[in-house]
């Protein structure tokens, strides 16, 4: 079963992964953008950034099985590797929420306020630090999670939003969508290595899983692009699609991988050793997160 949140629409669709039909669709709160398992991998959280709560769901058949109520403006999810902490991005509010967290036993440590429009969320292996990009600020903070205190903060270019960690820790791939490339950080000496030509729009990242390799979604060209990130290069390009590929999925296997497409209130499956579109599936408005599980590693 696939979830899909449908961020217009205030709803999630499930798909049913067989025969790539819609089995079901059920209002879930208001904005529901990001979504992600559970250290224990048991639950599914859904964030309703509009709605204040996080859902609980069932990730293999989507039903709902509670709420955290009075999350505040929930836009992006993440815990930290070692799930001491859980880190709330308020998009609208122009804040960070810190947690400590055991599982869904969450107890707010410290809001941070920051520069306009927190979006996505990357941390170091160690845990010890959150990054955040300020979108529209054209910024990106580092957080010490322990103290729960804001170490720097850096220019990026115009717009910056998906974040990846190359293996080792070494560079942070930062989406660029303002523009068409993914910037590559040296975040200990707080300098850009180089730009990577990708695409217009330049978002989000999803690892192929062989610890090489991450598809960025270029949003406004729309493409989805290949990047080695031993090499820093672009390997190759998803074209044709549906307009404003986003968030994407990959099957246990590593054949094919699921994607939202924001502006076509369309989700498409991709034949990842041809790089090409099998088939589209109409959802909701806005269609932006997406999971299913099992899943392909996220490394």
């Amino acid at each position: 079963m696939a979830v899909i949140l449908n961020s217009g629409s205030a709803s999630v669709s499930l798909i049913d992964m067989t025969t790539r039909q819609v089995v079901k669709t059920f209002p879930v709160g208001k904005e529901p953008h990001h979504l992600m398992m559970t250290p224990d991998q048991k639950t599914l959280l859904v964030a309703n950034a509009a709605g204040n709560d996080v859902v609980l769901m069932n990730p293999i058949t989507g039903e709902i099985t509670g709420r955290l109520p009075s999350i505040i403006d929930p836009y992006q999810i993440g815990y930290s590797p070692n799930r001491k902490w859980f880190v709330v991005n308020g998009n609208r509010l122009n804040r960070v929420d810190i947690y400590a967290a055991n599982g869904t036993d969450l107890k707010l440590a410290k809001t941070i306020k920051l520069a306009k429009t927190p979006s996505h969320i990357a941390f170091t292996a160690d845990s010890k630090i959150a990054f955040i990009t300020l979108q529209d600020s054209s910024q990106l903070a580092a957080i010490d999670l322990e103290t729960q205190t804001v170490l720097w903060t850096m220019p990026t270019g115009k717009v910056p939003a998906g974040l990846w960690m190359t293996p080792g820790d070494q560079y942070l791939l930062v989406g660029i969508t303002g523009e068409d490339n993914v910037q590559v950080i040296d975040w200990k000496n707080r300098k850009e290595v180089k730009r990577i030509p990708t695409g217009k729009g330049a978002h989000n990242f999803r690892p192929l899983g062989d610890k090489r390799h991450v598809f960025v979604s270029n949003r406004i060209a729309p493409s989805i692009s290949l990047i080695d990130m031993q090499t820093l290069e672009k390997t190759g390009d998803i074209t044709g699609l549906p307009s404003g590929p986003d968030d994407m999925e990959i099957t246990p296997d590593g054949k094919t991988m699921w994607v939202t497409f924001r502006f076509a209130k369309k989700v498409g499956i991709i034949d990842i050793p041809s790089m090409k579109l099998l088939d589209v599936i109409p959802v909701g408005k806005s269609p932006h997160g997406v999971f299913f599980y099992p899943r392909a590693s996220w490394e």
